[in-house]
C-alpha cells in the first residue's frame, strides 16, 4: 500500500502512525480484519464488526505494514521496479482494510469510542506515514530507480506510478537533513492532532448549535412533512412537543427560503454563522485554525516552498498560485455584478413585502425565492412533490448511467450495512459482468457529519484483483415516519453528483491501486461528478424520474421549463459565496511562517476586502471556523478546485452535446479516456485526448448563467 492511500483515506491530512504494541500481545484470532472479508467483492462484514475490533486491528495493519516496509527497504537484491514500487502496493493489506471502514465510519456514523479511537490514532498514524517516507533506506531505492526510469522499459501507467511514489517521498520530506525530518516529524503529529479535532468539534457544534422551538407558528411556510420531520428530530433529542432544526455543513441553510417569520430565520442564521467562535461559553474552533495555519506554514518552509498553497498546488493541474489566483480574479467582476443586480431586485421585493430594513444575510434566500417565484412562477415546494427520493435514484440517477454507460443496478438485502439507512446494489456492466458494489447512504443523523461525499470500502486493482466497492454519503432530511421522501432540487443534483464520483471509482480500470479510480488531483477530481450533475435537468432524463409522489403524473412541461429557467436566478450569489470561501481558504494558505494573524475574524474579513467580496449580506459558504474542507480535509489551498473541475465539467458536458448528447457512444469514450483510467495519466493529457483541445471557459460562464 503507498501511502497516497493513506492520505486519500484520512482526508488528505497527513494521517498515518507508529504503533507502541506489540503484534504478539494483540489476539487477532477473533478479528474480522485479520483476513480478507469473504462476502462478495470483499465487503465489510458489519454483522461481524463492532468498535472493539478497531485499535487491535490499526495496530496489528501498521506493525504489520512497517515490517513490510523494512523487508523492502533492506532487500539485498538491486533495486528494481517489482521488487521496490510494486511490492509497496501490495504492503499493508490489512491497514488499509480497517483504515477504509473506520474513517468512513467516523464521518458517516460516529460515536464516542470511535471519536476516542480517532484522537488516538491520529499522533499515531502520523507517524506512521513519517516511518516509510522519511526511511532514507527505502528512498535511496526509490531515488535510484527514479534516476533511471528511461531505462527501465515501464508503461505509461508503472512510470506515472514511479515518479508519483518519488514526488511523495520528495514532499514529505526524505532530503531533509535529520534535524529538520525531527521537526517534520513533530509538526505532522500535531497537525493530525488538530485536524481529527476540528472535524470532532464540527460534529459536535452540530448538536449545539441545533435550533429548538417550541412554538410551531415560528415554522410558517415549511409543509406538513417537514415540520412533522422536524417534530420527530425534537423527539429523538427528547424535547417532546417542540421542533428542532439542525443546522447544515454551510453558512446558509436550506429553510431560509421557506420559513416566514423573519425572526425564526434569524435566530436559525445566527446559529449557523456563528458557530465555532465560542459564543456564549460554545464550541471555539479558532485557535485550532491559526494552529494549523501557522504548522502548515512552517511544514512547507522546510521544504524549501513559501508558503502552503505553493506546496499544496504544486501537483495539481494548476500547478501554481498564481494560476489559480488569475483565474478566480477574473471571474469576481461578473459575479459581482450579478450579485449586486439580483440584490437590488431582492431589495425591491423587501420593499413591497412591506419591509423597510436593509437587506439582511437571512433575507436574501428568502426573497431571492419570491423574486424566482414572481419572474418565474416557480416555487421549490410545487416541484418537491416531484421529486420522491427512490424514484430519482432509480429513474433519474440510475437510469442516466444505464443509457450513458449500459450499467444496471440491483438491490440487494444480503449484505450487511453500518446503518438501517444504507443501501446496496450490485452494479451490473453492460455485457452483465459484475462491476462492483455500491452503498448509498442517503439521510442525515446526529452521527453523521455534514455535506456529501464519496468513499470506498474496496478500490479496484488488477495487481491486487480487486473490484471497486464504493459508498454514497449524504444528509437528505429524512421524512416523518410513513411520509415519502421528497426531496429538493438540490437534494436531485446531489445525487447525480456524488454518483459522478461513484462511477469514477466503478470504471477504474487500473493495475496499481494507488492510481485507481479517483485518486487524481484535487483539481480534477470535482470534474467527473459535477459532470454528471447536468444530466438531472436534460428534459429526457428529468421526464422520467420527475413524477407526483400521489398520481405518478410526469412533471408538467410548463413547470419543468420554469424549473430550468430558474435554475439561473441567484447564480451570482452562490458564486459570489463560493468565492469568498475560495478567496479565505487561499489567503490563509498564502501566509509565509511567522505571519499567522491572531484573529481569524479580523484576518478572513480583510481577506474579502482585499478580492471585493466583502458584501456583508453574503457571508462566505464556509467561514474559517467551521471550514472542514480546509481544516479537516483535503480541500487546504485547494478548495478553487470545485471550480476549476466545474471548468472541466461545463466544457464536456457541451461537448458531449454537440456529438448528440445521451448516448452510449458518448458515455463509452468518456469512460474510456477519462473515467477507466484514474490516475494512471496526467489529468488534462487525459482531458486533451477525451476533448481534443483545451477547456472553453465561457461554457462555465454559460453553465451559471454569468455570461
Amino acid at each position: 500500500m503507498k501511502l497516497k492511500q493513506i492520505s486519500f483515506l484520512l482526508l488528505a491530512v497527513f494521517f498515518a502512525a507508529a504503533c507502541d504494541n506489540q503484534t504478539n500481545d494483540i489476539d487477532m484470532s477473533e478479528n474480522p480484519f485479520s483476513e480478507e472479508s469473504t462476502l462478495p467483492f470483499e465487503a465489510p462484514d458489519f454483522n461481524q464488526i463492532n468498535d472493539d475490533h478497531f485499535m487491535p486491528a490499526f495496530t496489528a495493519g501498521m506493525e504489520e505494514h512497517l515490517e513490510e516496509i523494512e523487508r523492502i527497504a533492506n532487500n539485498s537484491e538491486e533495486p528494481t521496479f517489482e521488487n521496490t514500487i510494486v511490492e509497496m502496493e501490495r504492503s499493508g493489506r490489512l491497514l488499509t482494510r480497517v483504515q477504509r471502514v473506520f474513517f468512513n465510519l467516523a464521518s458517516a456514523h460516529t460515536n464516542d469510542q470511535i471519536q476516542d479511537i480517532q484522537s488516538e490514532l491520529a499522533p499515531k498514524l502520523a507517524a506512521h506515514s513519517d516511518d516509510i517516507l522519511l526511511n532514507s533506506t527505502l528512498f535511496e531505492r526509490v531515488d535510484q530507480l527514479y534516476n533511471n526510469r528511461e531505462n527501465l522499459g515501464l508503461d505509461d501507467e508503472s512510470l506515472k506510478l514511479l515518479e508519483d511514489t518519488h514526488l511523495d517521498f520528495v514532499r514529505a520530506g526524505a532530503r531533509l537533513t535529520d534535524d529538520q525530518q525531527r521537526r517534520m516529524r513533530e509538526i505532522n503529529e500535531r497537525i493530525s492532532s488538530l485536524t481529527t479535532e476540528f472535524q470532532e468539534k464540527l460534529l459536535d457544534m452540530t448538536r449545539e448549535r441545533s435550533v429548538i422551538v417550541e412554538d410551531e407558528s415560528m415554522l410558517d411556510g415549511l409543509s406538513s412533512d417537514r415540520i412533522a420531520s422536524a417534530r420527530e428530530a425534537a423527539e429523538r433529542r427528547d424535547e417532546d412537543g417542540k421542533y428542532l432544526i439542525s443546522i447544515s455543513n454551510t453558512t446558509r441553510h436550506p429553510l431560509l427560503t421557506s420559513l416566514n417569520n423573519r425572526e425564526m430565520r434569524q435566530k436559525l442564521w445566527e446559529a449557523s454563522a456563528n458557530r465555532g467562535i465560542g459564543e456564549d461559553g460554545g464550541i471555539d474552533t479558532r485557535p485550532i485554525v491559526l494552529e494549523l495555519a501557522e504548522l502548515r506554514a512552517e511544514r512547507v518552509a522546510l521544504l524549501g516552498y513559501q508558503n502552503y498553497a505553493e506546496y499544496a498546488i504544486e501537483p495539481q493541474t494548476a500547478g501554481h498560485p498564481d494560476n489559480v489566483l488569475e483565474m478566480l480574479n477574473g471571474l469576481i467582476p461578473a459575479v459581482v455584478e450579478n450579485a449586486n443586480e439580483e440584490g437590488r431586485l431582492i431589495t425591491e421585493m423587501m420593499q413591497r413585502d412591506g419591509i423597510d430594513d436593509e437587506l439582511q444575510p437571512w433575507d436574501w434566500e428568502y426573497y431571492a425565492e419570491k423574486v424566482r417565484s414572481e419572474r418565474y412562477d416557480f416555487n421549490d415546494d410545487e416541484v418537491r412533490a416531484y421529486f420522491e427520493l427512490d424514484t430519482v435514484l432509480k429513474d433519474g440517477v440510475f437510469y442516466t448511467m444505464e443509457r450513458l454507460y449500459g450499467i444496471r443496478f440491483e438491490e440487494r438485502d444480503d449484505i450487511p450495512v453500518y446503518h438501517p439507512d444504507v443501501r446496496v446494489f450490485t452494479v451490473y456492466d453492460s455485457d452483465d459482468s459484475e462491476l462492483g458494489l455500491f452503498y448509498g447512504d442517503f439521510f442525515s443523523r446526529d452521527s453523521k457529519r455534514g455535506g456529501a461525499w464519496m468513499n470506498s470500502f474496496v478500490v479496484q486493482s488488477h495487481l491486487l484483483d480487486k473490484k471497486p466497492v464504493v459508498v454514497n454519503v449524504l444528509n437528505i432530511t429524512p421524512p416523518a415516519e410513513g411520509d415519502p421522501a421528497l426531496i429538493s432540487f438540490d437534494n436531485v443534483t446531489t445525487l447525480f453528483h456524488e454518483m459522478g464520483h461513484a462511477v469514477h471509482g466503478l470504471f477504474s480500470d487500473v493495475t496499481y491501486p494507488s492510481l485507481a479510480g479517483t485518486s487524481v488531483p484535487r483539481d480534477f477530481v470535482e470534474f467527473p461528478s459535477t459532470f454528471e450533475e447536468d444530466w438531472a435537468i436534460l428534459p429526457e432524463v428529468l421526464e422520467n424520474y420527475a413524477v407526483h409522489y400521489e398520481t405518478g403524473e410526469r412533471i408538467p412541461q410548463d413547470l419543468l421549463d420554469r424549473l430550468i429557467e430558474a435554475r439561473e436566478f441567484n447564480q451570482g450569489f452562490d458564486t459570489y459565496e463560493y468565492l469568498g470561501a475560495t478567496m479565505v481558504d487561499m489567503e490563509w494558505h498564502l501566509l509565509e511562517e511567522g505571519s499567522v494573524p491572531d484573529d481569524v475574524v479580523e484576518f478572513e474579513n480583510r481577506s474579502l476586502e482585499k478580492y471585493n467580496l466583502d458584501n456583508p449580506v453574503i457571508p462566505p459558504r464556509y467561514k474559517s471556523p467551521y471550514f472542514a474542507h480546509v481544516f479537516s480535509g483535503g480541500y487546504s489551498a485547494n478548495y478553487y478546485a470545485y471550480i476549476w473541475s466545474e471548468i472541466l465539467a461545463a466544457d464536456a458536458f457541451a461537448f458531449m452535446k454537440e456529438q448528440g448528447g445521451l448516448t452510449r457512444e458518448n458515455g463509452d469514450r468518456y469512460r474510456e479516456h477519462i473515467l477507466s483510467r484514474g490516475g494512471s495519466r496526467d489529468a488534462m493529457e487525459l482531458y486533451r485526448e477525451y476533448r481534443g483541445g483545451d477547456p472553453d471557459v465561457t461554457n462555465l460562464l454559460n453553465r451559471r448563467g454569468l455570461n
